[in-house]
């Protein structure tokens, strides 16, 4: 999943002891580390500030960590993590328990709780989680997670509800009861069910294409008006019930999102605490501009939020574009790693990468292909330019049209001029980056990436980002953003997800991500941190170490 600025999701495991010292007992009192009195306070507005607005909010289409943070408190998928102790705990969300899998994990069963109610005050039902999902296959809902199509029973024939058709493998033998059959064993499938698209919608609410500004609700908080690239107002569903929610409380009576400010303002307003901002959070990270000054300021402690992501920050080579493996390999040599950290903070936005799945999810393999160095290596990335008979090409960069990806274009660009790579830089509106850059009318050479795991396992991180097979088959949600199509890279792939023992399966996961930097396709940068700060009367905040945001389901105000 990505993090605009940070996008996608996973989990590092080692990001467990911070949580536990930002204090993750924050349903009982205060988040941060910030001196709390016990109950967390009813009532109060919310303010979110955002530099932009939400890629998507229609929980099929969802697919980066701001939109599903935020949809967390809209929808509800059938399982979902509870992350209030030291460690996120798999639970059941819409469902009673995890799913039961039988038949080796090719078929799952998932139970509905009693009662829980969309705004309207109707019940929620096995058929709306049935329909809910079939939308994920219609070619109007794109942008989503791939894993519905990869794995249902006939997925790759069916094209969504909207013509009357339904998914024969999503079975729904009474009004609670919901079973999957997939074309495989997937032993971790009731982990993929905690993302947004797993949820259930209403056929006689859908609106189609345009159901991001209309999500009918299901969760504490409902749509009350949404001006796109605006502002975002939600209020209570005042049928949501505690009694049915093991993940969510409803204390705030308001959550006003506003967007479009620059990241550098959205900063300094948090930091100044006065008025609005006391009770006010950001959901992107700060600015690069800003991290090293905001993060060893003593004063910010306690509204200061450090979340390790389990993700990876890199820069995708387009190896359909960028034909000779000699100029990729050069690049790999000239990015200097200092440079573009510094764009996006320095030190504390994460140490340097030079693989692309990160410490603490399983498969990591230590290894270095290129610069032991990591301003790089300049005399090898030279001497590789010679051997591909010294040509001058002109690639094109893209990135986000932010101040901080700004500074990360000019640092490549810098970079590659050393050796005769002429880069010209497109920058691209933040809200709608990715369903630009997915979208494979719209190429580029170098393109920026962030990917933070679905869930923490490699499963969710390489072979959504470097399955050649899926670039046609979603090519409107294409996160393969190197265009990597290697016949080996997809062996692998096949093999490790037909693995039940998980050491050997993370040992097929480390091979494929030396066979995908053999291949140059990608420049691993850092391992993230995402750092956000909020005002000092929003108690309640949980670091989300799933999707590397602030957390907001026990969020409230004090007064």
């Amino acid at each position: 999943m990505t993090r605009s600025t940070r996008r996608s999701r996973t989990v590092a495991l080692t990001a467990t002891a911070v949580v536990v010292a930002l204090g993750a007992t924050a349903c009982g009192g205060s988040a941060g580390g910030s001196s709390g009195s016990g109950a967390p306070g009813k009532g109060g507005t919310l303010t979110i500030l955002n530099k932009a607005d939400y890629d998507h909010l229609d929980p099929q289409r969802v697919y980066t960590t701001e939109g599903s943070s935020m949809d967390e408190e809209i929808v509800r998928a059938l399982t979902g993590w509870d992350e209030t102790g030291s460690t996120p705990k798999l639970v059941g969300d819409l469902a009673t328990d995890t799913g039961t899998p039988s038949k080796g994990a090719t078929v799952w069963t998932f139970h509905l709780r009693h009662g829980v109610k969309y705004q309207d005050g109707t019940e929620v039902t096995a058929p709306d989680v049935k329909y809910g999902v079939e939308r994920f296959f219609s070619s109007d809902i794109n942008g989503g997670p791939p894993y519905a199509s990869q794995w249902l029973v006939g997925g790759s024939d069916y094209k969504g509800p909207y013509q009357g058709k339904q998914l024969g493998s999503i079975q729904t033998p009474d009004k609670y009861t919901v079973v999957f059959h997939l074309n495989q064993p997937v032993a971790d499938f009731n982990e993929t069910t905690t993302m947004t698209g797993w949820s259930a919608v209403p056929k006689a609410h859908d609106t189609g294409s345009t159901y991001d500004t209309k999500v009918w609700s299901d969760g504490p908080y409902m749509i009350k008006s949404y001006t796109k690239n605006k502002e975002l107002v939600l209020t209570r569903n005042t049928h949501w019930s505690q009694a049915t929610d093991p993940i969510r409380q409803q204390n705030v009576d308001t959550m006003d999102v506003r967007f479009g400010q620059d990241e550098s303002a959205i900063d300094q307003q948090i930091k100044s605490d006065a008025g609005t901002a006391q009770t006010s959070i950001q959901q992107w990270p700060i600015a690069g501009s800003d991290l090293a000054q905001l993060a060893n300021d003593p004063s910010l402690k306690n509204r200061y939020y450090k979340i390790p992501a389990p993700g990876i920050n890199y820069m995708a080579i387009n190896t359909t574009r960028v034909k000779d493996p000699k100029v990729r390999q050069a690049i790999e040599y000239a990015i200097d790693k200092t440079t573009v950290r510094g764009a996006f903070g320095g030190a504390a936005y994460g140490d340097y990468a030079t693989t692309m799945l990160s410490p603490g999810i399983g498969g990591y393999r230590k290894f270095n292909r290129y610069s032991a160095n990591p301003a790089g290596n300049l005399a090898q990335a030279k001497a590789l330019m010679k051997q591909a008979g010294d040509p001058k090409p002109s690639m094109s960069i893209a990135v986000e049209n932010t101040p901080t990806q700004e500074h990360f274009a000019d640092a490549v660009k810098t970079a590659l001029e050393r050796i005769g790579i002429t880069v010209n830089i497109t920058p691209i509106d933040a809200s709608n980056y990715f369903s630009t850059v997915n979208n494979v009318k719209n190429q580029y050479d170098l393109t920026w990436g962030d990917w933070i795991a679905d869930w923490p396992n490699a499963s969710t991180v390489l072979p959504t980002l470097f399955d050649g097979r899926l670039i046609k088959k979603n090519p409107q949600a294409n996160q393969d953003l190197s265009y990597l199509n290697d016949p080996k890279v997809d062996a692998l792939i096949d093999k490790a997800a037909r693995m039940t023992d998980v050491k050997q399966r993370n040992a097929t996961y480390g091979q494929m991500d030396e066979q995908i930097l053999k291949d140059a396709a990608v420049v691993p940068l850092t391992y993230m941190n995402f750092s956000d700060m909020s005002g000092s009367k929003v108690g309640g905040v949980i670091p989300d170490t799933i999707l590397a945001e602030p957390s907001l389901v026990h969020v409230y105000v004090k007064h």
